[in-house]
């Protein structure tokens, strides 16, 4: 099973069509057509939406996104149109909102490694290949890779899991100029952020990127470069053959997998809500890595 502990009921606004309530965001559709996503401070793991809320976990997603967006303008436009907030909105929604064009979105999930970990590693244990490609032996939990390799997912139904496939499946599905590009733009963008983050000291391992169309032009969209959609290593702490501290929900995921939390993550009942220590060291990672990345204080 999985799902929301507890589904939070949409905010109304008026003008704004409410389309989707997903682990972190809320999406509407104001009279203009275009999309409003709003940026929750609720968290996830193991496939649920847990009942705490990281305290401005929104915001920093939000603005990291933002930061990343200008980073990397040069190499790929962005959906995003404006940051002021709806007429009528609740100011809770500041600084955690974006309007943003209503892309075509391709059905894959672009997904740049520099780094082996996560369901690449797993793969690489059973086969020594990662969608496909063929890596070389030896390699060990948070090895660097020779170069950054491109491993796409086709995004799954709402619930399910993403299916990583070779990157000739994508081609098939959308088309081989598409799916070239896709790639070249995603590892153009994870070259451009890798480097800007290894100069402050953070090792982006991987990350994922969504993108669409917009009057047949290439659109980067959602979030970019965040927390939640990218794993980021201490570049000082690196070790591989072990797993690595990372910037994001590792201390929510280590305490609902030990015999503290009295969760069985196979078993039927949802999780249970987290203890005020973990909320906190997990908010203080996310306010380290907005700090380390862009330089400025969080307030």
């Amino acid at each position: 099973m999985s799902g929301f502990v507890t589904k939070p009921e949409p905010v109304q606004v008026p003008g704004l069509v409410h389309l989707h309530t997903g682990k972190v965001r809320d999406l509407y559709r104001d009279q203009a057509g275009r999309l409003v996503m709003v940026a929750s401070d609720r968290t996830s793991a193991f496939d649920w939406v847990l009942p705490n809320e990281i305290p401005d976990k929104g915001r920093i997603l939000t603005q990291l996104s933002l930061w990343w967006f200008a980073q990397i303008a040069d190499l790929v436009p962005n959906h995003v149109l404006s940051t002021e907030l709806p007429e009528g909105a609740p100011a809770d929604w500041a600084g955690r909102t974006m309007i943003c064009d209503d892309l075509k979105m391709f059905p894959v999930e672009c997904v740049a490694r520099g780094y082996l970990t996560g369901s690449g590693l797993l793969e690489y244990r059973e086969t020594r290949t990662v969608c496909g490609i063929v890596l070389s032996e030896g390699l060990v939990d948070g090895s660097e890779l020779p170069a950054p390799i491109y491993t796409p997912a086709l995004k799954a139904e709402v619930g399910e899991h993403d299916e990583n496939v070779p990157y000739e499946e994508t081609a098939r599905r959308i088309g081989a100029d598409w799916a070239a590009e896709l790639r070249q733009t995603t590892l153009a963008v994870y070259i451009r952020a890798r480097d800007i983050a290894r100069e402050r000291g953070l090792l982006l391992a991987d990350t994922k990127f969504e993108f669409g169309l917009r009057d047949g032009e290439l659109v980067i969209g959602d979030e970019v470069l965040t927390p939640d959609s990218s794993r980021y290593w201490p570049a000082d702490l690196w070790e591989p053959g072990k797993q690595q501290q990372s910037y994001d929900k590792q201390f929510v995921r280590d305490w609902l997998t030990s015999p503290a939390s009295g969760w069985d993550r196979t078993g039927e009942q949802p999780p249970p809500a987290l203890p005020a220590d973990i909320v906190e060291r997990t908010g203080a990672k996310y306010v380290e890595a907005y700090e380390r990345l862009t330089g400025t204080e969080w307030v």
